[in-house]
C-alpha cells in the first residue's frame, strides 16, 4: 500500500456551499492557484451544472492552473456528466467526481429510487465520465449510513465500470472513529480491483479530523478536506489539521506523508478567510491567531527555555512566523513587485499597478507596511478579474454624538462620476447609503465583519460586507487604516459584482 496520502481540497465546492459564501470566478482563481502553491493533489472546483458561474469558474481554473488534478462534481445523469467534463478537459490532469446516495433515507425521500435504480444510475454515470477521462472518483452518498452490504456492491458496480478512485462519505457527520474506520477496512477488504479510498467527514459532531485520521490508519489513501475547515452546516475536515497530524505524528502513522507545502498553510488559511469572510477563530488548531500563544508564565519560562516544552509544531513550518517585510511610503514599484513575487503572488501590467496604486495611498497613513498588510491589499484589489463598473474616488464625511452623520461620496462611472450625499444611523451606514444613491443599486447587508489585518494604532482594517439585492448575495471587502473608509469600499465592491453578475437560478446541491 502506498505511503503517500493525497490531499484532495473541496473548499471550492463544499467548502463554498458555507451559508453566506459567493465567491465569483476572480477569487475562485486565486485560491486555486495558491492551493496548487500549496501543494494539494487535487483541487474540487466547483459543481459545473449547478450554474453557468460555476462552469465558467471551474473552466476557468482547468485552463489555469497547474499541477493538481482538477475535478468538478456531478450526479450520475449524463447532462452533469458531459457539463463536468466541458468544464475540467482542459485541465493539465481532469477528473470527473460522481456521486449517488445508496443510504435508505435518501434513496427514499431526496431520490426516491430503489436501490435497482440506483445500481443503474451509478453504472451509467461512472461509464460515462470513464468514456472521458481515466480517472473517475465515485461517491456513494450518506455512505456512514447506509447498508454496508449494498453500499459495497455499488462500489463494486463503480469499479467495474470504470471508477479509480472510491469516496466513503461521512455526509452528516454520523460517525465515529473506530466505526468509520472499521467501514474503510471493509471497502478495501470486499470490493475487488484497482483503486484507491477516500475519505469525506463533516463534522456536525466535532468528529471529522478524527474520523478523517482513523480512514488513513485503515486504508485510505485520500483525504477530502477544506480550509479552515469551511464546509455544509459545521464544516469539513480541516486540511490544515490533517496535514500537521499526519506530519507531526509520523510514528502513529506508520511514517505515511503528503506532498503539501506546509509553510504556506498560514497564507492559504489568511487569504479564504477574507476572500470567504469567514473569521478564522483566535483558538483554531495550527492557523489560529492563538495557536503559538502563551500568556501562562509558567508556559513562557518553558518555551524560552525549550520550545518543545509546550509547543509540539514549529511555528515557522505551517508559515505563523514569516519574516516580516517591512515596506513604507518611500518603496518603488520593483521593491513593492519584488517583496509579492517572494511571497508567491504574480502581479504583472494594470493590476500591478492598480495594487501599488493602492499600496502607495495606505502607506502614507502608515509608518510600516508588513507582509499580512500586502496580502490584504492584493485580496481587496485583485480578488476580482472583472472591470468593475464604479470606481472609488472620494468619501467626505461629517457628524458626531449629537448629530446625525452624514456621508458624500464620489465615484467614477466609465467616463464621468456620479456623487450623492446621505445620512445614516452612524458613519457607516451613511456612507453605505451615499454609495446606494450614487450607484441606484440598494439592499439588505445581512452580514458585516471588521477586523484587524496587524497591531498598532495604525493598523489596516479589513472589512468584509455581505449585500443581499433582490435575492442575489454578493460580499465585498475593503481595507483602509479607516474603518468607514474599508466599509465604504468592501461595500462598493459587493455593489460592483452585483452590477455584473447575471441573473441566474442557481441549483444548489449538497453532494457528498
Amino acid at each position: 500500500m502506498s505511503d503517500h496520502v493525497r490531499i484532495f481540497d473541496t473548499t471550492l465546492r463544499d467548502g463554498e456551499q458555507s451559508p453566506g459564501i459567493a465567491l465569483d470566478t476572480g477569487e475562485k482563481l486565486e485560491i486555486a492557484e495558491q492551493l496548487a502553491r500549496l501543494g494539494v493533489d487535487v483541487i474540487e472546483a466547483g459543481f459545473p451544472i449547478a450554474s453557468q458561474g460555476d462552469f465558467e469558474a471551474v473552466e476557468a481554473i482547468a485552463r489555469t492552473v497547474r499541477g493538481p488534478v482538477i475535478t468538478g462534481l456531478s450526479r450520475t445523469g449524463f447532462a452533469d456528466v458531459d457539463r463536468a467534463w466541458e468544464a475540467v478537459r482542459h485541465a493539465e490532469r481532469s477528473r470527473i467526481h460522481v456521486f449517488i446516495a445508496t443510504s435508505e433515507i435518501h434513496m427514499a425521500k431526496k431520490l426516491r429510487m430503489t436501490r435497482d435504480q440506483v445500481k443503474a444510475e451509478a453504472a451509467a454515470g461512472v461509464a460515462r465520465a470513464a468514456s472521458y477521462t481515466p480517472d473517475v472518483e465515485f461517491s456513494p452518498e450518506d455512505g456512514s449510513r447506509s447498508d454496508v452490504d449494498f453500499m459495497c456492491e455499488v462500489l463494486q458496480i463503480a469499479v467495474d465500470n470504470g471508477a479509480t478512485t472510491l469516496n466513503i462519505p461521512d455526509t452528516v457527520g454520523y460517525g465515529v472513529p473506530e466505526e468509520y474506520a472499521a467501514l474503510i477496512r471493509h471497502v478495501l477488504a470486499t470490493v475487488k480491483g484497482d483503486y484507491v479510498v477516500s475519505t469525506h467527514c463533516h463534522d456536525d459532531l466535532g468528529l471529522a479530523v478524527a474520523n478523517s485520521l482513523a480512514g488513513v490508519v485503515a486504508g485510505a489513501r485520500q483525504v477530502e478536506c477544506a480550509v479552515n475547515g469551511l464546509g455544509e452546516r459545521a464544516g469539513n475536515a480541516a486540511l490544515e489539521e490533517i496535514v500537521m497530524a499526519i506530519r507531526t505524528r509520523a510514528d502513529h502513522f506508520a511514517g505515511l506523508e503528503t506532498s503539501v507545502r506546509t509553510e504556506e498553510l498560514a497564507r492559504t488559511s489568511r487569504l479564504v478567510s477574507r476572500l470567504t469572510g469567514y473569521a478564522v477563530q483566535h483558538n483554531k488548531a495550527v492557523v489560529g491567531r492563538n495557536a503559538f500563544a502563551h500568556e501562562s508564565g509558567i508556559h513562557q519560562h518553558g518555551v524560552l527555555a525549550d520550545r518543545e516544552t509546550y509547543e509540539i509544531i514549529d511555528a515557522a513550518s505551517v508559515g505563523q512566523e514569516a519574516a516580516q517585510i517591512v515596506l513604507g511610503k518611500h518603496s518603488g514599484k520593483h521593491a513593492f513587485s519584488d517583496t509579492l513575487a517572494k511571497m508567491g503572488i504574480t502581479v504583472q501590467g494594470d493590476a500591478l499597478n492598480q495594487a501599488f496604486t493602492r499600496f502607495k495611498e495606505l502607506a502614507d497613513r502608515k509608518v510600516e507596511i508588513t507582509e499580512a498588510d500586502l496580502e490584504a491589499i492584493v485580496a481587496e484589489e485583485l480578488g476580482d478579474s472583472a472591470v468593475n463598473r464604479f470606481e472609488f474616488i472620494d468619501l467626505m464625511l461629517s457628524g458626531g454624538t449629537k448629530v446625525t452623520p452624514t456621508a458624500r461620496v464620489v465615484l467614477r462611472d466609465g467616463d464621468g462620476t456620479v456623487e450623492a450625499e446621505a445620512s445614516g444611523n452612524g458613519m457607516v451606514d451613511a456612507a453605505c447609503s451615499a454609495i446606494g444613491a450614487a450607484t441606484g443599486v440598494t439592499g439588505t447587508v445581512v452580514d458585516f465583519k471588521v477586523s484587524s489585518v496587524t497591531g498598532g494604532r495604525d493598523a489596516l482594517g479589513d472589512v468584509v460586507v455581505k449585500l443581499s439585492v433582490d435575492g442575489r448575495m454578493a460580499s465585498g471587502r475593503g481595507v483602509s487604516t479607516d474603518i468607514v473608509e474599508a466599509s465604504a469600499r468592501a461595500y462598493l465592491n459587493a455593489v460592483n459584482k452585483i452590477v455584473r453578475t447575471k441573473a441566474e437560478p442557481r441549483e444548489r446541491t449538497v453532494g457528498p
